[in-house]
């Protein structure tokens, strides 16, 4: 029987030999590369820890002891060795989550996967632990090297060193990559490390050296390492920034070595204060197809052949991601003013494309939304359009910024939102659905949602030629749709995609739902019921021509791939009153709930938005017998009673 089989909870592992310890790293590797293969998911980053992984769970006392994993989407590993070895639905509905998910075990804790916040849920639980007088219960955050550069986590250090007698072990996880090389001074002062000679020697024979603990393993820390003073201040260069802080630092320490990550985590665990146990990892270890990818090494991967690493995705469509990443391209050799900004995710958002042929006209910041924002509003005053290109969940961490140093000085920058709407099997935190509701009360804001390719080449250009004030282009996940072409354009942009004899409902479609207002207006016509379908492509402000065309029809329907709480249509039938317009308005969109991982149909269907359902109630709506009702227009009179409610 294999080992990793007999596992189930992390106190099975005490049993466990040296020897047996490295046949479950070999076990868990191939488990890894074998299920997330058949899936899609993340592969290197779990394939650097887990040797990591095991170490704590054979140190600390799971679940009494918390771990917190920054991001969660190295918990595989930790999954797997508690007692979750069933990925046949990895990431799927009614399988388990892509990252840790308290639904499923008493293990995981911190559920979101925006980095950066751990080491201050780590500071909040032993604060917690240390009031309540739990003082044999320690608390471990796992760290990733690309998650220091986010400033949360110096804020966190900075309270942690303030009151540090308390059982808080951090472990950095150094594999010198974020999503992508990891970017910054923090980072530099980390490869400076690694290539020490000091470092490799230790790097190779870190067994060794552990297994003599001892006064020589006490010189050995003296002599490498002192405190986080000099850790700190070597990231910075800065003596002073960091010289009032006091936790102990152990390292750097083979993350590949069971032993050694033990011995490490064991004299962090009985010092009785906050320790920093820095673990050189290799993202991608023990997969050649991984390790050998130098743009992410298997960061996220589909459905591969798990024996040669290559996609076995069949598809040729073009993804939304590449279209935009062309277009900025095609646009910036024309444009000088163009300036790309991301939060560590170059290719995630297509501009390594602009890096390619513009190397120093991009910025990457790591791993910190809210700088990047801000630092684009002083580029735009400097007279750069910078587009700063992030997921449309990471905008939600720079809200304030957006707001305050970008539209009240009436900065021209544009946000491009990757990512907009369900996203699917990631889960809650990675949803996109938040943006519309938020970013639409920023005071004269300008926010497109294009329906296809070529709305978002027209918008993007239209967005980059506007410099008094912040435009937002917002785009699924996924490929791009066939072109659908508009019947006609009103005077203010509004494309008109389907007319009716009878104006009877209007479909006001957003974005990537154009298609699904036609499928809708399609079934209403089988019932003698005429749909007017138009895209706004400018979404906020309103556009004049939908309040007027909403006075000529008995019913709108607004269909958005975000919350309707606070969305695009709570937005027109506001402007619509007080446009003096009493046409009804169902706003249609999803719950303002956290959505679990599923597929984007799944979602979708469960929150109501299939052609069907949505066809269905309008027919409903239209005779009278579900709110809103359609009023009835005076030269028409009510629509005829013959029509019926049945399957459309």
């Amino acid at each position: 029987m294999a080992i990793l089989e007999t596992v189930h909870g992390p106190r099975d592992l005490d049993r466990l030999s040296q020897e047996e310890l490295v046949q479950l790293s070999a076990e868990i590797r191939e488990f890894l590369v074998r299920e997330v293969a058949r899936s899609g998911g993340h592969l290197g980053p779990n394939l650097g820890v887990v040797e990591l992984t095991i170490a704590i769970h054979r140190v600390f006392d799971s679940p009494r002891d918390s771990i917190v994993f920054d991001t969660g989407h190295q918990s595989y590993v930790h999954k797997l060795l508690t007692g979750r070895q069933d990925f046949s639905k990895l990431r799927e509905k009614g399988g388990i989550a892509g990252y840790p998910q308290r639904s499923e075990s008493v293990h995981d804790i911190v559920e979101s996967s925006h980095a950066s916040s751990s080491l201050s849920w780590a500071d909040g639980i032993s604060r917690a632990f240390s009031m309540t007088g739990q003082d044999d219960r320690h608390v471990v955050a796992v760290v990733g090297d690309g998650a220091l550069t986010g400033g949360m986590t110096w804020e966190a250090l900075n309270n942690i060193s303030h009151d540090n007698a308390r059982n808080l072990v951090i472990i950095v996880n150094d594999n010198g990559r974020s999503y992508a090389p990891t970017i910054g001074g923090m980072a530099r002062y980390l490869d400076k490390v690694r290539t020490r000679k000091s470092y490799r020697n230790l790097h190779f024979t870190s067994s060794r050296m552990f297994a003599r603990m001892g006064p020589y393993a006490r010189a050995f820390y003296r002599g490498v390492r002192g405190g986080v003073h000099g850790f700190l201040s070597r990231f910075t260069n800065n003596q002073d920034l960091y010289a009032n802080l006091d936790i102990k630092y152990l390292g750097p320490v083979n993350g590949h070595d069971v032993k050694a990550m033990e011995s490490a985590l064991t004299q962090a665990k009985n010092y009785g204060a906050p320790v920093i146990v820095h673990a050189i990892t290799q993202k991608g270890k023990g997969y050649e197809p991984a390790q050998k990818d130098v743009d992410d090494q298997f960061h996220a991967v589909g459905q591969i052949d798990p024996a040669t690493g290559k996609s076995i995705s069949t598809s040729t469509t073009v993804g939304w991601t590449d279209v935009f990443g062309d277009e900025l391209v095609s646009l910036a050799e024309k444009n000088e003013s163009i300036v790309g900004i991301t939060a560590a995710m170059l290719r995630p958002t297509g501009l390594h494309k602009l890096l390619e042929r513009f190397p120093d006209r991009v910025i990457d910041v790591g791993i910190a939304e809210q700088h990047a924002v801000a630092s684009a509003a002083g580029l735009a005053f400097g007279g750069m359009h910078p587009v700063v290109a992030v997921y449309a969940t990471f905008i939600n961490r720079a809200f304030d910024q957006v707001l305050m140093d970008v539209a009240l000085h009436k900065a021209g920058v544009t946000f491009v939102l990757d990512r907009a709407g369900v996203t699917g099997p990631d889960g809650p935190s990675h949803h996109g659905v938040w943006d519309l509701s938020i970013l639409q009360v920023v005071p004269h804001i300008r926010l497109a949602a294009p329906r296809d390719a070529t709305r978002l080449r027209e918008e993007l250009a239209e967005a980059i030629s506007i410099d008094d004030g912040p435009t937002v282009i917002r785009f699924p996940k996924g490929s791009v749709a066939h072109d659908i072409e508009a019947v006609r354009r009103r005077p203010d942009g509004v494309d008109v995609l389907r007319e009716a004899a009878h104006k009877d409902v209007l479909i006001v479609a957003i974005g990537a739902f154009a298609q699904l207002g036609l499928d809708v207006a399609d079934r209403l016509a089988q019932q003698g019921i005429g749909a007017t379908v138009v895209d706004p492509r400018w979404i906020v402000p309103v556009p004049e021509s939908i309040i007027d065309m909403a006075r000529d029809h008995r019913l709108v329907i607004s269909l958005e791939d975000g919350v309707r709480v606070g969305g695009i249509g709570t937005r027109i039938r506001q402007d619509l009153r007080s446009a003096g317009v009493d046409t009804a308005v169902d706003e249609l969109g999803l719950p303002d709930e956290f959505l679990d991982h599923a597929s984007r149909n799944e979602i979708l269907a469960d929150a109501g938005l299939t052609a069907q359902d949505i066809a269905r109630d309008v027919v409903a709506q239209v005779l009278g017998s579900k709110i809103p009702v359609a009023r009835p227009l005076p030269d028409e009179g009510a629509v005829s009673e013959t029509f019926q409610n049945k399957n459309v």
